[in-house]
């Protein structure tokens, strides 16, 4: 089996839309307006809630950070946000640019009142200008509003060297950087949490969805109204290189037992 052959058996259109793949290229990312239903949105909303307030923090969580709430290993932990696995334009993205790819982590991020300010930075770092490795879907269970914490966004800054990367997206011994060698170096900015020339902060209904090249320079911003936002964060990388969350290490007979072999082989997992 293959990327497309387990598009096919889910059935998933494998093809992305011109006008998505054009605005994909040239910007980095999409928005896609009705991703989830609802009813879908309403579930994972109340379904996280219920979670985090029984872990009470103690969830594993891959990147903790202050200012805000974040819920990782979600799929082990319900069934709930399955239907999060077969969107469309999202593995449609994850196939035009890397042609075999796997999950590499998902969690739910909440930035508290006044909280969720992140550093300008790239999700993943690359080797070369156009050295893609990570497909990011930022689905919105709540409305995202210019007040409640937008991410923003460098539009085209996919095509730039990576930036401010995570240390745990980071292969150390193979000497990456968390900040690329290559292309123009006055991209950089001398604040990363500071405004940056051109950015976008998205706005997005619930249910809706941005697809993001995940090179592109994009943030979290502080969330002045206190509103909730939830935001399920997914992401595809190329299937040479390593998850974020190890899937097969948490693997429980009950995801197991739930996944087709076709998402078994997106998950890359086996019994």
């Amino acid at each position: 089996m293959d990327s497309k052959q387990a598009l096919i058996e889910l059935g998933v259109d494998p093809t992305l839309d011109d006008d998505l793949r054009e605005q994909l290229d040239t910007n980095g990312f999409f928005i896609v307006a009705n991703a989830l239903t609802p009813q879908q949105c309403a579930a994972m909303r109340e379904e996280f809630d219920r979670i985090t307030e029984q872990e009470a923090g103690s969830g594993l969580v891959m990147d903790p950070e202050p200012g805000a709430t974040r819920l990782s290993n979600i799929f082990n932990k319900s069934e709930v946000f399955d239907p999060s696995l077969v969107l469309q334009p999202v593995l449609a993205a994850a196939l035009y640019l890397f042609d075999d790819f796997k999950l590499h982590g998902a969690n739910i991020r909440d930035p508290h009142s006044g909280g969720g300010n992140q550093p300008l930075h790239s999700d993943v770092p690359k080797a070369h200008e156009e050295d893609w490795r990570l497909v990011n879907a930022l689905i919105c269970l709540d409305e995202l509003r210019l007040d409640n914490g937008p991410t923003r966004i460098v539009p085209g800054s996919h095509k730039w060297p990576h930036n401010n990367t995570p240390k745990l997206n980071l292969d150390v011994a193979a000497g990456e950087q968390q900040r690329g060698e290559y292309g123009d170096q006055t991209k950089f900015p001398e604040d990363p949490l500071a405004p940056y020339p051109g950015e976008i902060h998205l706005t997005c209904p619930a249910g809706g969805m941005a697809v993001t090249n995940a090179s592109l320079w994009h943030g979290g911003t502080d969330n002045i109204s206190g509103d909730r936002r939830r935001m399920l964060h997914l992401t595809y990388t190329r299937r040479d290189l390593i998850q974020q969350f190890v899937q097969q290490d948490y693997l429980t007979p009950g995801l197991y037992e739930r996944l087709s072999p076709a998402q078994r082989y997106l998950f890359d997992v086996h019994a």
